[in-house]
């Protein structure tokens, strides 16, 4: 197969929002919400279902905390800037869209078009608000099932996705073995911090002490944004901007500028209680216990830099999912990026993850 001549790497084009609404959809701790409505994008074509390979194609993208499903090609609903792994997905690519039909989607209680705590609760008429489900990332995870279900996908080829985006696909792998061939998880880790019930108890806090929190009511109002806009300038520096805005903004005051810019338009999109909502879904996440589940072959990228999942914890990891009898692979990308290194440096890993696909992609020939 990699002796054929490819196709030159093209891009999607145009794309735009689909949504998809489950009806009492159950959650973990045994509430039931009367309607879940999850955002997505979608690249290329599903198999048809009369043909061998019916429904098999697919590959499901993950995203991050505060990123969104918006992953390739140029979508209106978010101005139109390219997708985030849009160097890694279309055809010709890494993950090729001619051969491979890809589900991008949002997470439930995020930000971009699923329900979140700013939906009306149909059980009261109003905005969910602090009021919303405690859900946990097997929530997001079956929401994301129930979607594949509804779009025909029988398995997936692959879940793959950056930071938050890969604590779903490590869920993913332990909640449903048998419906995917691998796992790409990128700059993350197979469990949360320990630190998760303190970090939460901060971001409370701090949002808290903005004046326009509003208990967490804030809908109609001012919507918190101040505080919002200070938290993200913080998240990108963790994330490695300054880095890479370094050599368009040489100055420090003009790079802070911009920084500060980038924070604050995104901020008018995000819903603050969304912050909390994911956050808490992170409570007791650690998938380790349930390696030896894993069927699928596992991907595994960090960043040399990336300080919120440094390449120092990847040889345990690797140790426990070989031990646990699953096919595991790493590979350390030479970035001075960090956490947010895996779309603009997608050169550095595509040939990887190519290689990585291409006998599961085969088999579908």
């Amino acid at each position: 197969m990699n002796d054929l001549p490819r196709r030159p790497a093209a891009d999607i084009g145009a794309v735009e929002d689909r949504f998809f609404t489950l009806r009492n959809f159950p959650l973990t701790d045994g509430t039931v919400m009367p309607e879940a409505t999850i955002a997505y994008e979608t690249y290329g074509r599903l198999a048809p279902p009369n043909g061998p390979n019916g429904g098999r194609n697919a590959v499901l993208c993950t995203h991050g905390y505060t990123g969104s499903h918006h992953f390739a090609g140029r979508n209106p609903a978010n101005g139109n800037q390219p997708g985030s792994w849009d160097g890694l997905i279309g055809p010709g690519k890494a993950i090729d869209t001619d051969k491979l039909f890809v589900v991008a989607s949002n997470m439930l209680g995020s930000s971009f078009g699923s329900t979140n705590a700013g939906s009306i609760d149909p059980q009261t008429g109003e905005a969910y608000g602090p009021d919303f489900p405690n859900i946990t990332i097997r929530d997001i995870v079956a929401a994301q099932k129930a979607l594949l279900d509804h779009l025909g996908i029988r398995h997936l080829v692959a879940v793959a996705g950056p930071s938050y985006g890969g604590y779903q696909a490590f869920q993913w792998a332990v909640a449903y073995p048998d419906f995917m061939d691998a796992i790409v998880p990128v700059n993350t880790a197979p469990w949360a911090s320990v630190n998760t019930d303190k970090q939460l108890a901060e971001l409370e806090s701090r949002l808290a002490g903005d004046p326009e929190w509003h208990g967490g009511r804030y809908y109609g109002k001012a919507a918190c944004k101040t505080a919002l806009t200070d938290i993200r300038v913080e998240t990108l520096k963790r994330y490695g901007i300054e880095t890479a805005l370094a050599p368009r903004f040489p100055d420090p005051a003009a790079r802070e500028a911009a920084i500060r810019e980038q924070a604050a338009n995104w901020a008018a999109k995000w819903d603050a209680n969304s912050l909390i909502i994911l956050r808490r879904a992170l409570l007791g996440f650690d998938t380790r216990p349930d390696f030896a589940r894993i069927k699928a072959r596992v991907l595994y990228i960090l960043c040399r830099t990336d300080a919120l999942f440094p390449p120092k914890i990847a040889p345990d990891v690797i140790k426990a999912l070989t031990a646990a009898g699953v096919e595991a692979r790493y590979f350390e990308l030479d970035s001075d990026l960090g956490h947010s290194s895996s779309g603009p440096e997608h050169a550095k890993w595509s040939p990887v993850l190519r290689e990585f696909l291409a006998p599961l992609v085969a088999r579908l020939n």
